[in-house]
């Protein structure tokens, strides 16, 4: 199977309500310098293959997307699936992050990352 039909294959695995970032489906799929290229796989394929683009995200937890370009939409997308994004669409990855199935532990998750609000 090609890197482009494991990415696609995994975000169809993304269950409502959780998320992924780039960087975790790019290292599921095999290769974990390649997020680069899952973001091409969901911009070339998202429509056509039905995928649920909405739930894949940067690894800081947030929206790539720029507002009047998507933004809006994945960030309703995802409250109506129940996850919550803040103002600058940031989401908990704690709390919302996929875990698939016989992987377990912190190695695919990102570092936390304490915001400091003024």
């Amino acid at each position: 199977m090609e890197f482009e039909d494991r990415v696609k294959s995994l975000i169809r695995s993304i269950p409502r309500g959780r998320v992924a970032t780039y960087a975790q489906l790019a290292a599921l799929a095999g290769n974990h310098r390649a997020a680069r290229q899952v973001a091409r796989v969901l911009h070339s394929s998202s429509r056509k293959d039905r995928l649920p683009w909405h739930r894949v995200i940067n690894s800081r937890g947030g929206i790539s997307l720029g507002r009047g370009r998507g933004f809006e939409e994945q960030k309703r997308l995802l409250k109506a699936e129940g996850v919550p994004a803040d103002r600058s669409g940031r989401v908990d990855l704690g709390a919302f992050q996929w875990e698939p199935p016989g992987l377990h532990g912190p190695r695919l998750r990102p570092p936390r990352i304490a915001v400091v609000r003024p």
